[in-house]
Order: structure tokens, then sequence, then C-alpha cells
């Protein structure tokens, strides 16, 4: 949304914009109760999600979180919090653009430092199967691009 409308604002410069032009506005503003109620139940169930997938990874890899005799696993947690709730910002501003060049993109070259691709690919796609536990479906719909776009960003191999 924030960057169709400064890409609006730059292409409208000295004149009306058209209907055509608009029209994502209009979708958006269609939107706005679905994407409002999805943020609002995320924001209430955050810990609950993380937590079940933390359960899931570790049900099928109990050592996931085990890195070289460390345990990462708080690390994991906050990672996946902040990924978390830039995402949903991006579902409440209808922004996965924004989302990637602000959060995605950084946090890819950390991941890839680290070679926690797996993990996170393995974190975002249980993370899409817990979220249809706290969503309906009309919201399910606007997070998951969101969630698969972090999964293939930030779980891609080098």
């Amino acid at each position: 949304m924030l960057t169709d409308v400064q890409a609006l604002v730059a292409a409208t410069d000295g004149r009306y914009a058209s209907d055509q032009e608009l029209i994502f506005l209009q979708q958006y503003l269609g939107s706005v109760s679905t994407r409002l109620r999805a943020y609002q139940k995320i924001q209430r169930a955050e810990q609950q999600i993380v937590g079940q997938v933390m359960a899931r990874l570790k049900a099928s890899n109990p050592n996931i979180f085990g890195v070289g005799g460390q345990d990462l696993a708080a690390k994991w947690q906050r990672d996946t919090v902040r990924v978390l709730r830039y995402g949903a910002a991006a579902l409440l501003l209808d922004d996965e653009e924004w989302f990637k060049d602000n959060l995605l993109l950084w946090f890819q070259t950390i991941m890839q430092a680290f070679g926690a691709q797996e993990s996170c690919n393995l974190t975002y796609a249980a993370m899409q199967e817990v979220m249809a536990q706290h969503l309906n479906g009309e919201e399910l719909r606007l997070i998951l691009p969101i969630l698969e776009l972090s999964r293939t960003t930030l779980g891609k191999p080098v």
C-alpha cells in the first residue's frame, strides 16, 4: 500500500489520478477490516504461534536449534518474532514490497552468513500450517503469501 501510494504520487505529479490508477485504493479499502482483524489475531496469538512452530520443528528434529554445542532456540525465537511482526505489518498495510525491502533482504544476508536457510525454510513452512489454526480462510489468504515470501527469501540456498 505505502509503496503503491508513493508510486501513485510520483506518477500523478501535477495531475489528478485516473480511475484506473485508483483501483488499488478501492481494493485496499475493501479489505481493511479483514486485514485489521487478522493483524489483531496475530498480535494476540504471537506467543502461541511461535511456540507451536517451535514445537513442530523440535518434533521433526530435536536438535534443530543446536549448533556447535550451543542452543540457539532463544535467538531463533527472537528472529522469528521479528519476522512475524514485520509480516503482520505488511499484511495490515498490504505491502509485501515494503516488507521485503525493509526486512527480508537485510535479514536474508544474515541468515546466509550463519547458514540458517534450511531452518528458515522449515520455520516459515510450519508457520503457514500453524497460522491456519488462528485465522479464518479470508484472513489466511492475506497472510500466506507473506509467509511464503519469508520462506522463499530467507530459506533460499546460496
